[in-house]
């Protein structure tokens, strides 16, 4: 298939599971590897990372309103030292709170990632499980009595130590926060909104270093731009679309159907794969 082809159909993907909590990195790794695809751009690290920072866009365009607000007023409160009771003061904060834990795994095991072995189609369907279960668990424990305003410091935290765990691929970045947002008591809505919100910072750290390391020649692979932007911009429109699916979804709905999908996707790996091993002995 032209690559161009597979780089739109890479960007709508990653756009559609990038807020869904499927996990999108798992989704990039499983789809070229069960349509047979071999191209080295397309199955990059540098490439997922860049099709992430078109949803970095989506999230921007999608929730403008919101960081037009929360900008100014975390820098308010650096001016004031002081909360001063605003409630996008606190918010701002508490963001701040959650993308630390991300921040350090990163740095800690960042170059973990580039590891073929950590990408493993094997691995993603142990973490699509694993993922499944937390949120059956947060859906189980959680209140789902709370919104974004009654979050605390602890909460936020916690919810950031879990956006950490997304570093696996097949976990779901989203799927992990909203689980644990669950589990501080939010209610879906809050809890996916939440965890889109906390992803923009980190996903802005992640895009601004891996696209220095594409214009310095250093993720070891050749970028064809027309590939890179079309796949960008596919994964741009999914994304806002997605987002707004979600958030409508969760309103009135349980995250059930996405754990029986993340269950039944890991179920086709296992029997994909174990079909070619035998076909290969």
């Amino acid at each position: 298939m032209d690559t161009l082809v597979q780089a739109v159909v890479m960007g709508l993907v990653q756009g559609l599971t990038e807020f869904l909590p499927v996990s999108s990195s798992g989704h990039l790794i499983l789809v070229p590897a069960l349509l047979g695809w071999n191209d080295a751009f397309i199955d990059s690290l540098a490439f997922s990372i860049m099709l992430h920072t078109a949803t970095l866009l989506a999230l921007l365009i999608f929730f403008r309103a919101d960081w037009f607000r929360l900008i100014p007023a975390w820098f308010a409160s650096i001016r004031d030292r002081s909360l001063g009771g605003d409630p996008d003061r606190s918010l701002a904060w508490l963001l701040v709170i959650s993308t630390i834990p991300a921040v350090i795994a990163g740095l800690a095991i960042g170059d973990l990632a580039d590891n073929p072995d950590f990408r493993a189609v094997g691995r993603v369907a142990i973490a699509l499980v694993i993922g499944a279960g937390a949120l059956w668990f947060g859906e189980r424990v959680g209140s789902r009595s709370r919104s974004i305003s009654d979050l605390g410091v602890r909460g936020a935290f916690g919810i950031g130590l879990a956006q950490a765990l997304a570093l696996v691929p097949g976990i779901s970045r989203s799927g992990i926060s909203i689980a644990a947002g669950l589990v501080a008591g939010l209610d879906r809505a809050s809890a996916a909104r939440y965890s889109f919100l906390m992803a923009t910072p980190i996903t802005a750290g992640a895009g601004i270093f891996e696209i220095r390391k594409l214009v310095a020649g250093e993720a070891g692979i050749t970028v064809d731009v027309s590939v890179l932007v079309a796949g960008m911009l596919a994964a741009l429109v999914a994304g806002i679309g997605a987002i707004s699916l979600t958030l409508r979804f969760l309103r009135s709905n349980s995250t059930l159907v996405f754990i029986a999908y993340r269950l039944a996707l890991a179920g086709l790996i296992v029997v994909t794969w174990l079909g070619l091993w035998d076909r290969s002995a």
